[in-house]
């Protein structure tokens, strides 16, 4: 019997990627649903590419638009409420939530609360509300599946083993563009120098995330929260090459490591149809051609993004929220030219500083954190630093 889809974020690095995998699987996967936030020429494409007769456009003009483009035969749902009716299908058997930001989290609630399992890319779920969606999952009986190379590789690691032999999980980085180079100064760092991530094709969000290793910080909480292992337990190490996806280290000493290409279609078909091996013609790796691999630990003095989401993580409650809302208000503003690329960290460290966390958020209360750092983000880079000069990326 064929698995029923719905593609949130369906037009991004992510969605493209999943649709390949269905493309390539036609007997175990039937996509139902797509979503999109504002790109529905290429929403319309997949629509009729893949025969999905259900829409999401979480922005309303976009919405508006694509329904009078769209056959008569497809519906087309509008707004934030529009995507989560789409994560709410009965029919669904799994939702895979690859939205940017904070943007998947009402959906992902409303998938789980349905009782359906979740393939999750969007790590900022988790990082701003991870208790909260842990146990709404568990409430509903859906499991939560990790998208992330990185969270897939431990997934797969673990499975069929007691959690009480895990001495710790080892995350790996490619380092982004920047973590070999010594000789870069960050507050003249281009969006067109962070964006050209030396391994993987990813989102502008996400490339970024990747320089500043603050993706690293987020996953380290995404860890926690997946694998229900403690923060001192969970290390990250910078390993080039983007070969080894992450490690598990036994009580025993053994490690057990995930390996392949850098390709996010291995991770998303693992989501989809593990525990099932399925050839869809992925490249395969030459050991002996690649000759080496390397690992080092991360630079936390040049890259204080890692520090700076264990400290809201060991913070809790409303912090890890608001260390990663400030992040994606930063993130933008030096995309667009607004800040320095180490203006980012900095930013992030005030909102945070500036933040008085609340131990035990409601989803209300978690959803008026994130604005709250958003507000106060904007306030601390307005009142800090002047626009950066050079060609914005928009």
């Amino acid at each position: 019997m064929k698995k029923k889809v719905v593609i949130l974020g369906s037009t991004g690095s992510i969605g493209e990627n999943a649709l390949k995998v269905a493309a390539a699987l036609p007997d175990r996967l039937q996509v139902i649903g797509l979503a999109s936030r504002t790109s529905y020429p290429r929403l319309l494409e997949q629509a009729a590419q893949f025969k999905v007769k259900r829409l999401a456009v979480a922005d309303p003009a976009a919405a508006e638009a694509c329904r009078a483009a769209a056959p008569r035969s497809v519906s087309v749902s509008g707004g934030d409420d529009g995507v989560e009716a789409l994560a709410a299908l009965e029919e669904a058997d799994i939702v895979l939530c690859a939205l940017v930001g904070m943007a998947g989290l009402r959906s992902v609630i409303a998938a789980l609360r349905q009782g359906t399992d979740v393939a999750l890319a969007t790590k900022e779920v988790l990082v701003a509300a991870g208790g909260l969606v842990m146990d709404t999952a568990a409430k509903h009986g859906a499991r939560l599946l990790p998208v992330d190379s990185e969270h897939s590789a431990i997934f797969q690691c673990l499975e069929g083993r007691d959690p009480a032999s895990v001495r710790r999980l080892v995350l790996t980085a490619s380092g982004g563009p920047f973590a070999g180079r010594h000789d870069v100064d960050f507050d003249k760092v281009t969006a067109a120098e962070a964006l050209k991530h030396p391994r993987w094709n990813m989102g502008r969000k996400v490339s970024v995330d990747s320089a500043t290793l603050m993706n690293k910080g987020l996953e380290v909480i995404e860890a926690h929260w997946l694998f229900g292992v403690p923060f001192d337990r969970i290390d990250v190490v910078i390993h080039p090459e983007s070969i080894v996806h992450s490690l598990v280290e036994f009580n025993d000493g053994s490690l057990l490591a995930q390996l392949s290409q850098p390709d996010m279609r291995f991770a998303i078909q693992y989501a989809l149809t593990g525990p099932a091996r399925l050839d869809t013609g992925l490249p395969a790796l030459d050991l002996a051609r690649l000759g080496a691999l390397h690992f080092r630990a991360p630079d936390p003095i040049r890259f204080p993004g890692l520090g700076l989401a264990r400290r809201a993580a060991l913070t809790g409650g409303t912090a890890p929220a608001v260390m990663n809302a400030a992040n994606e208000v930063a993130v933008a503003r030096f995309l667009t030219g607004g800040l320095s690329f180490a203006g980012i960290w900095h930013t992030v460290e005030a909102v945070l500083s500036a933040h008085t966390p609340h131990p035990r958020p409601t989803l209300d209360q978690l959803m008026a954190a994130d604005l709250w750092s958003r507000a106060e983000a904007e306030r601390s880079i307005t009142a800090a630093q002047p626009a950066v000069p050079g060609a914005p990326l928009c």
